[in-house]
């Protein structure tokens, strides 16, 4: 299977999902400090989180998705960010999960910054959204650090939810 690359940043690599991530991805998922403020519920196995990529159909239906996050110099697989189109509201997001150890070292600014700039100028995309919950103040900062500005305050399934944006 052909990797496709997205693009690089100085330190990383995007790219979309592929079979090979569903290790990676699945024990992303089993820390419960990572998917404390997403309300996603833990993958049940390895097999589950394969599913996932496979049926993941972001890439064919609008162009573009969430990506695979790899450390250019050592090859690691860091996470995963990058931008999702919800029909229903007729939105872009922009999302991202890292593994813990690289928490606090520019990563997610980094990656989330190039997903902006690869949305705007490649995608021609005219807003871009974020949501994180309230207490999420990592998130929410990693989100300013784009560029984004608050929009709005709203409740979800875990509690209060902010979402910022940025306009083109």
């Amino acid at each position: 299977m052909d990797t496709k690359i997205i693009f690089k940043t100085p330190r990383l690599i995007l790219r979309e999902f592929i079979s090979g991530d569903a290790v990676n991805m699945f024990e992303l998922n089993a820390d419960p400090t990572i998917i404390r403020f997403t309300g996603d519920v833990t993958f049940r196995s390895v097999e589950e989180a394969k599913a996932l990529i496979q049926n993941y159909d972001q890439y064919k239906k609008y162009g573009y998705g969430r990506w695979t996050v790899i450390d250019d110099s050592s090859s690691e697989y860091l996470g995963w960010c990058g931008l999702n189109y919800n029909k229903d509201s007729n939105e872009t997001d922009l999302g991202f999960r890292f593994k813990r150890h690289v928490w606090g070292k520019g990563i997610a600014t980094e990656a989330a910054s190039a997903c902006m700039v690869y949305g705007f100028n490649q995608l021609k995309l005219s807003k871009i959204i974020g949501r994180a919950m309230k207490e999420n103040k990592a998130s929410i900062r990693v989100l300013e650090k784009t560029g984004m500005r608050f929009e709005k305050e709203f409740d979800a399934p875990g509690g209060k939810c902010i979402q910022l944006y940025k306009a083109k």
